[in-house]
C-alpha cells in the first residue's frame, strides 16, 4: 500500500518553483511583462580550456502593448548563480511593481 502512496502520491503537494522570474517595463509604453525563464533548460553554456565557465541567457520580450522588442541579457556562474542583468528597451522592475502595473492596467481597461 505504501509502494501505491508513494507512486501516485497522497494528499497535496506543495508547488515548487525553481524558475527565475523577469519582470520588465517597456521604455516607450510602460507595459509590464513577466517571463519566467528555467535555469536548467533556457541557460546557454559558456566554457573555458578547463570546462563549464559559466551560463548566459539571451532573451528577447514583447510586450502585449505596442509590440516593441526588448532584449535582457543576463551572466551566471558555474552554480547557476546570476552576476550581471543588463537590458535595452525597457526596465527590470520588481514582483510588487508588476503586480502594481497589472492591476492599474486592469482598472484602465475596464
Amino acid at each position: 500500500m505504501n509502494f501505491f502512496r508513494r507512486l501516485f502520491g497522497s494528499g497535496p503537494k506543495q508547488a515548487q518553483d525553481d524558475a527565475l522570474h523577469l519582470y520588465v517595463r517597456c521604455q516607450r509604453c510602460g507595459a509590464p511583462v513577466h517571463v519566467r525563464v528555467h535555469p536548467y533548460n533556457d541557460l546557454s553554456v559558456d566554457y573555458d580550456e578547463a570546462g563549464v565557465a559559466g551560463y548566459q541567457l539571451i532573451k528577447e520580450i514583447m510586450d502585449a502593448r505596442c509590440f516593441r522588442l526588448m532584449r535582457a541579457e543576463l551572466r551566471f556562474d558555474a552554480q547557476r548563480r546570476e552576476l550581471s542583468r543588463t537590458i535595452s528597451g525597457g526596465d527590470f522592475i520588481t514582483r510588487e511593481e508588476y503586480e502594481q502595473l497589472t492591476q492599474q492596467n486592469e482598472r484602465v481597461g475596464q
